[in-house]
This record gives structure tokens, sequence and C-alpha cells, in this order.
């Protein structure tokens, strides 16, 4: 028996499983962040993002508001998250983007 006798173009016959299900009510974003309901507290009803490589306030501000200035509103959101550094945010972090 040769090498190429295990292969062949059939592939391994699985059926193919339907994708899961978000839970009843629960959208999420892209990156799996539940939505809030609609009566949820003001700074709650905002977005979500959760920290990539590479992030700061300012930049996550000026993507989502237009202006890097607006990143205290970010960080005076999510204090309890970040800490007392403004300049410290670790990748994966998820942090609430308040409406402005």
């Amino acid at each position: 028996m040769g090498l190429f006798d295990f292969l062949s173009n059939d592939g391994e016959k699985k059926p193919v499983q339907p994708a899961a299900k978000p839970a009843a009510g629960g959208a999420t974003d892209f990156f799996g962040n539940a939505n809030q309901p609609a009566g949820a507290p003001a700074a709650a009803q905002g977005e979500t993002y959760t920290v990539v490589s590479g992030d700061s306030l300012s930049k996550i501000a000026k993507h989502h508001y237009g202006d890097a200035a607006k990143w205290h509103q970010i960080y005076d959101a999510n204090k309890n998250i970040i800490g007392s550094n403004p300049d410290h945010i670790e990748v994966g972090q998820v942090l609430t983007l308040p409406k402005l």
C-alpha cells in the first residue's frame, strides 16, 4: 500500500451539524457580547467593546465617536474595569461605550 492510497476525494463522511442557536432573546454582537435590554441604565445601554492588541482609549473613542478627546467618557464609564491608570487597558477587557 502506498502513501496516497489513504487519500480520497470523498473525505470523511459525517453529517453536517446545524450551527448553535443563541439563547432565547440573547442577540449578541460580533464578539459574542450580549446586547443590553431597553430598560437597562443609561450607561449600560451603550455598546460594548472588547479590547484588542494595539488599542488605547483614545483610539477607541476616535473610532466610535469620531473624536479621540472623548476617551474620558469611556474611562469614566469603565473605571471599575480599567483601574486607576487609563493608559493601562488589557486585551480582552470588555468596555462599555456610553451613549453621548
